[in-house]
């Protein structure tokens, strides 16, 4: 860790979690031992990242599409959140760390939702980073949920269609909350971004990475960050006017 420069951490981390499933069938375990090794992985990246000094971490824990899964791993993976949710919350608490969820989270059961609810009630007053998990979470409906509702606040009278700028569209996106990822690490070796975050990606560096989610360690992280430490972010403009604009 202290190879890592505290002034230049991503303020906010985004992970796509992926290779669970093979995990599993590399060892010919149950996709859902994937899951169960996956969720300890969870626990070992938030705290690290929390350890570290992330001001934000979202993690892309269910998305969308993952609904047309079978019925077994979707029922296996709801529990998983729920168990997550009831054994982590001391740990949030003792760490000053808030969670947050985005994404259509009226499809989550009920008794998920409740706890789910619970638990951001109860850290809602954290200060030290906030954890957000993308639930039932794709990146075009939340594109679409937020033009339905600009679209309704214009037929009511109350916005007006010069009025849309980029800074209000992501008022109404369910990451409203939430700055833009600077980094996002995707695991497992897929090099694609899987509906997540489509609007809040646009400049955000991307670091690829073969290790399977289970195996994802904290030095790992660390050498993402360090990645990351490394590149200059333009945002459209030259080497030499980021130059300029640091003197």
């Amino acid at each position: 860790m202290n190879r890592l420069i505290k002034e230049k951490l991503p303020n906010h981390l985004a992970v796509i979690m992926d290779g669970n499933g093979r995990w599993a069938e590399n060892r010919s375990l149950d996709r859902v031992e994937g899951h169960r090794q996956g969720a300890e992985s969870v626990r070992r990246i938030v705290r690290a990242s929390r350890e570290i000094g992330i001001s934000y971490l979202s993690l892309f824990a269910f998305s969308s599409e993952n609904w047309s899964r079978p019925r077994l791993e979707v029922d296996a993976l709801m529990i998983l959140l729920k168990n997550y949710l009831e054994t982590e919350l001391q740990e949030m608490l003792d760490n000053n760390i808030r969670l947050m969820a985005i994404g259509d989270l009226i499809r989550l059961p009920k008794e998920v939702q409740t706890v789910l609810q619970e638990t951001m009630k109860k850290t809602a007053q954290a200060k030290g980073m906030t954890l957000a998990l993308a639930l039932s979470y794709g990146g075009r409906d939340d594109i679409l949920q937020a033009v339905r509702r600009i679209m309704s606040h214009c037929g009511d009278g109350n916005l007006k269609s010069e009025e849309i700028t980029e800074d209000l569209f992501s008022k109404y996106l369910w990451t409203h909350n939430l700055p833009d990822p600077d980094l996002l690490i995707r695991t497992s070796g897929e090099m694609r971004i899987s509906n997540f975050f489509l609007w809040q990606l646009a400049y955000t560096e991307v670091y690829f990475t073969p290790t399977l989610w289970p195996d994802f360690t904290k030095e790992e992280l660390i050498q993402a960050l360090l990645s990351y430490q490394n590149r200059e972010r333009r945002f459209g403009l030259t080497s030499g006017q980021i130059r300029v604009g640091s003197v």
